[in-house]
């Protein structure tokens, strides 16, 4: 071969070798855990596992700790196609597809049990409103019941009138329900808590037990309430555009591995919150019992306003009275006879 044949041979090597690389779909996704946590640990292992299976066609990369700005900044990025998709709590998704906030309506649930009860019957059609919204999901992890997190106790109703609790950049569903317990709302986004707690911009937190331990919460709280205030979740969701530009099979291989990572999720999270719980009480945190009668005002005055926003069109009636018929079936016994 002469000189000019081994150019010509090197510079098709080098062409294939570039067009191979270009035509690999790099999915770049953003959240908030830290690194070196088991969560990151586990989607980093799913993203070796999905470009090996893939032969390098399918390849994620992940933004851990936040690097990459809170959840309005992550969705700006992924609308001008910076990022593809991210780790989301069910609220930074509220604007996209409001009824994905469903599950996080103030005291819907009194345990795991009912709550994991309802998913059975309603994870779908929160998933495919979802994917209609623009993104695509690959299941709900639940991470435990958000309690009441505080520096001072509180036992009932009058103990929040007038105090400043934080709620999610953007959620104005927890918004509107933390205004109708007389609390004074301060939006913020995920990232800034610790400091509004470090300053005193905040006086209540609610969190679960893992979140508040991951993202040192607990640090600045002397009580927690216990009392199952809000059933929290996260959710990996990918713009449909640019999954849609994975083939058929890789796509197959993507959702298969990423849908066991969040079952995973989902099963060991409540383990871990649990112990989590035990965590806080054994640093020193306080753990405030309220009496039956005020959580059931609470209660009260949440069910009134949860229905309320249903009326108003803040998210579909349909399927939030859906969503309560499945409690109900749950709480008068009848669960078994529906199909459990």
């Amino acid at each position: 071969m002469d000189g000019n044949s081994m150019k010509k041979y090197v510079l098709i090597v080098l062409a294939l070798l570039v067009s191979a690389v270009s035509d690999a779909a790099v999915l770049k996704i953003a959240t908030v855990a830290p690194e070196g946590t088991e969560w990151m640990q586990a989607m980093r292992a799913g993203a070796d596992e999905i470009k090996e299976r893939t032969d390098g066609r399918v390849q994620i990369k992940y933004y851990g700790g936040g690097v990459m700005g809170n959840d309005t900044k992550v969705l700006g990025k992924i609308r001008i196609g910076n990022l593809h998709g991210g780790a989301f709590l069910p609220s930074a998704l509220q604007k996209v597809y409001p009824e994905i906030n469903l599950y996080g309506l103030l005291m819907t649930f009194e345990s795991e049990e009912e709550a994991a009860y309802v998913r059975s019957r309603l994870d779908q059609a929160l998933k495919d409103g979802l994917e209609e919204a623009g993104f695509v999901s690959f299941g709900f992890a639940a991470t435990g019941f958000a309690i009441i997190m505080s520096n001072e106790p509180v036992r009932g109703l009058d103990d929040l009138k007038g105090k400043r609790v934080w709620v999610p950049e953007g959620d104005t569903i927890s918004y509107a329900s933390m205004k109708a317990l007389s609390l004074s709302p301060v939006t913020l986004p995920l990232t800034d808590v610790l400091t509004g707690l470090q300053t005193g911009l905040i006086d209540i937190v609610a969190m679960s037990p893992i979140g508040a331990l991951v993202l040192q919460w607990h640090t600045k709280v002397k009580f927690v309430t216990d009392m199952p205030l809000v059933y929290t979740m996260g959710m990996m969701a990918v713009d449909i555009k640019a999954f849609n530009r994975i083939g058929a099979a890789d796509q197959e291989i993507v959702s298969e591995v990423m849908t066991r990572i969040y079952a995973h999720f989902d099963e060991v999270n409540l383990v871990d919150n649990k112990e989590a719980l035990d965590a806080l009480l054994n640093s020193g945190i306080e753990s405030v019992v309220p009496d039956d009668q005020e959580i059931a005002k609470i209660r009260d005055v949440l069910r009134q306003s949860n229905r309320d926003m249903g009326e108003k069109g803040v998210y579909s009636l349909d399927l939030y009275d859906q969503m309560m018929q499945y409690v109900q079936e749950y709480r008068s016994g009848s669960a078994g006879e529906a199909g459990n």
